[in-house]
């Protein structure tokens, strides 16, 4: 159901685009793909300078190779539109500190701790915190979602939202074989 009309007459003064991509690579491997960009509907004054209507204010996008076990095996980032050129755009070396980190096991409050704050930048933080969320869509693309990841194993999106949760009536209605809730006829 789309958002119902405006009630008052409005001007957009801003846009911030995210765009996620999943891509799989021949060697087995996984790149996901993030992209954030921040634009003005105006010209937009900041300490280093106006930016002119429809310019990126921030244009910033992270790259990483994840193997099967959603594991980060490298990162990639880049800023090429920053609000403070020479500053905001040096910090991508302190992401490198998630290769290693493992999307699906606490993977945003890893993010928390390591950039939290003013260790790292906000823009960027934000951009990774979506990518598990990539990863997972990603990964869910290359299976059917009645199949599990072997024979006899639960399917790939079950337990993983409230809808699909193994105890719900969804569950029991398009996967009566796990279903483990109460029977209520």
């Amino acid at each position: 159901m789309p958002f119902p009309p405006s009630t008052a007459v409005r001007k957009r003064v801003h846009t911030r685009r995210i765009t996620l991509e999943g891509w799989k690579r021949e060697d087995g491997l996984w790149d996901i793909e993030g992209r954030l960009t921040d634009i003005k509907d105006h010209d937009y004054s900041l300490g280093s300078g106006v930016r002119p209507t429809g310019e990126p204010v921030h244009d910033m996008s992270i790259r990483i190779t994840i193997d099967k076990d959603f594991n980060i095996l490298a990162a990639f980032v880049c800023s090429d539109a920053v609000p403070y050129p020479g500053g905001c755009d040096t910090i991508a070396p302190a992401y490198q500190q998630i290769v290693g980190l493992n999307l699906m096991h606490n993977f945003r409050r890893r993010i928390g701790e390591i950039f939290g704050s003013v260790k790292g930048c906000s823009h960027l933080t934000e951009l990774l915190v979506v990518l598990p969320a990539a990863a997972f869509q990603t990964f869910a693309s290359d299976m059917t979602e009645t199949e599990g990841h072997a024979p006899g194993t639960k399917p790939f999106p079950l337990d993983k939202c409230h809808a699909l949760e193994t105890t719900t009536a969804t569950v029991r209605r398009y996967y009566p074989r796990w279903y483990r809730g109460q029977d209520i006829d």
